[in-house]
């Protein structure tokens, strides 16, 4: 075991470790299925689509782009095949076996810079939630959650332009 994947374990045992307080159990188990396929995020978007009617378009191409970060991180975890963390009991049920990257951080970080650009100030500090969430729930890695963040930031910030472009009228 290299000194990355030590850290890994140590960082995901810790925090494991803190769910046994209910509490923060039920926060990471509500998290984690809230993000699942990305449905928080997708909600969201649609939510500021409905409110926001001259940016509707900027909304749904935000959502777009959230929606093509997850399936672009699903399409990486077919490829990388790394295992969840097998050491720790996890706290949820995960959609598939494989951890890298984290498709929730993937989503969440996407939807994150996408929704922040449109004024939505909760998003950061939720999608930084779910990205915790799924270490305390024992179902990543950091460097899962760190590769699924970088990859939704970078999709979203690929797509900024596309998205800045779109207006009705």
């Amino acid at each position: 075991m290299d000194d990355v994947d030590d850290l890994d374990h140590r960082i995901v045992t810790a925090l494991r470790a803190r769910a046994a307080d209910p509490r923060i159990a039920g926060a990471a188990r509500a998290l984690s299925w809230a993000g699942e396929h990305g449905a928080l995020w997708l909600a969201a978007g649609l939510a500021g689509a409905a409110a926001d009617a001259p940016r509707r378009r900027a909304w749904l191409r935000g959502t777009a782009l959230t929606a093509g970060a997850h399936l672009a991180s699903m399409g990486v975890k077919r490829v990388v095949r790394r295992p969840r963390p097998a050491h720790v009991d996890p706290l949820v049920r995960t959609a598939g076996r494989h951890s890298f990257p984290s498709s929730h951080a993937t989503s969440a970080v996407a939807a994150a810079v996408a929704f922040g650009a449109l004024g939505a100030r909760a998003a950061w500090p939720l999608a930084a939630a779910v990205c915790v969430s799924r270490l305390v729930a024992g179902v990543h890695y950091p460097s899962d959650v760190a590769a699924g963040a970088a990859l939704g930031a970078l999709t979203a910030r690929l797509g900024a332009r596309w998205m800045r472009g779109a207006t009705d009228g």
